[in-house]
């Protein structure tokens, strides 16, 4: 079965993610999909590995799109 984090690598995402009770969106670029988690480079050159249980979704980045 195909993850559906897969679609998501390489594009500018923010993932919603639950920390106990909290949730908080994590903007970054989807670098990788791997068993448990997925890797997330935040900034330019800060990568996480978060699990996948974590994740409550995925969104694109609309923020990305606008003209600075």
């Amino acid at each position: 079965m195909e993850s559906a984090f897969k679609a998501w690598i390489g594009q500018p995402v923010v993932l919603q993610v639950a920390l106990g009770d909290i949730k908080v969106p994590l903007r970054g670029k989807l670098l990788k999909d791997g068993r448990d988690t997925v890797r997330l480079r935040i900034g330019e050159n800060w990568d996480v590995d978060i699990y996948k249980t974590m994740i409550l979704a995925v969104e694109e980045d609309g923020m990305v799109l606008l003209p600075s």
